[in-house]
């Protein structure tokens, strides 16, 4: 799953109009579509039709997002348009720069907290709180979250960029050491001649990073990997590899998740894998990191393989499947397709 990243050019090349509907109930169902628009950065025209800038990125989400909405019993389309005619590119810029800047303000007002209290510091008012670094961090994680979605770098963000920067500033010369989070544990580089033809053995009941980590292991690492699974972490069998177990030869790591330490590990550097591991991480970890336009629908389809499942190799089986069709989706389609 790929990342939506801003769109930096002030002459979108078209526009992608979205339409649905919903039934009026499950309540949360309408929700739930609005939320997903909004975290798009998608701008409403009028009554349940949005507008987006037009890129690949954009027309996944919104057959995604056709697609849950028709799960619900309702009914959505979107087409690609180069102009609408009741307004110009400038006005829908402006627009969509109009909205950004209402996000923006909401997330100053925490900025211009921090501001104060690094002043009342600088004046010998109050101590030096190594706290400020984390909610400085959490700030900074909401910043980002606008700016993903700040399609035309509006002059809203790039003032709140420039701020953040002095406060950046300012609380390094007031805090040396609380703006730098602990270095994370080292992640030693592997050989996967190393790790051929092992049994890897990670927890009961596999979920997302435990079956992505197994496909990304039986993919590109160990293609005659066998899979055991256990809950007893104290106890690994003899030549066995535990993954995503904690004290595990390769697990989470920092903000990492497994399938991100295991990239690391063994070099395995491609765009398609990248894309991928956002996808995990945002489903793992869940902090939001990358914003993944996929991560509910994907979340949805491996839930139903939980639930379905009758024992865990069946279970790491399916979802490994999900994670192998999913890698294919990405790779660029072959003259023959």
């Amino acid at each position: 799953m790929t990342k939506r990243r801003a769109i930096r050019s002030q002459a979108p090349k078209g526009w992608l109009l979205f339409f649905y509907s919903v039934p009026a109930k499950p309540v949360n169902n309408r929700m739930k579509v609005w939320r997903r628009l909004l975290a798009s950065g998608a701008l409403q025209l009028k009554g349940a039709v949005y507008v987006l800038p037009r890129n690949d990125e954009h027309v996944e989400f919104l057959q995604w997002l056709t697609a849950e909405i028709t799960a619900m019993r309702g009914d959505a389309a979107f087409a690609r348009v180069d102009h609408i005619d009741a307004m110009d590119d400038g006005e829908l810029i402006a627009l969509f720069n109009q909205q950004r800047a209402q996000e923006y303000t909401t997330v100053d007002k925490g900025f211009s907290d921090l501001e104060r209290r690094l002043a009342a510091i600088g004046k010998g008012g109050s101590q030096p709180d190594k706290g400020l670094a984390t909610q400085f961090a959490k700030l900074q994680r909401g910043f980002e979250a606008v700016r993903q979605r700040d399609f035309f770098v509006s002059p809203a963000g790039a003032a709140l960029g420039e701020k953040i920067q002095q406060l950046k500033h300012d609380l390094d010369t007031l805090l040396p050491d609380a703006g730098r989070s602990t270095p994370p544990k080292p992640i030693p580089a592997r050989s996967a001649t190393d790790y051929q033809g092992r049994t890897w053995i990670t927890r009961k009941k596999p979920f997302v990073d435990r079956m992505a980590s197994a496909w990304l292991i039986k993919r590109f690492i160990d293609p005659q990997a066998t899979f055991a699974f256990s809950d007893n972490i104290k106890k690994t069998p003899a030549g066995a590899i535990s993954f995503d177990m904690p004290n595990g030869a390769f697990t989470h790591v920092g903000e990492l998740c497994t399938f991100e330490v295991l990239l690391r590990s063994f070099g395995l550097k491609n765009a398609l894998l990248k894309d991928l591991a956002e996808l995990v991480h945002d489903l793992d970890l869940k902090d939001g990191k990358y914003q993944t336009a996929e991560a509910d629908g994907v979340e949805r389809i491996l839930t139903g393989i939980r639930r379905s499942a009758s024992n865990d190799p069946e279970l790491l089986a399916r979802g490994m499947e999900i994670f192998e069709m999913f890698y294919l989706s990405k790779k660029p389609a072959t003259k023959e397709e």
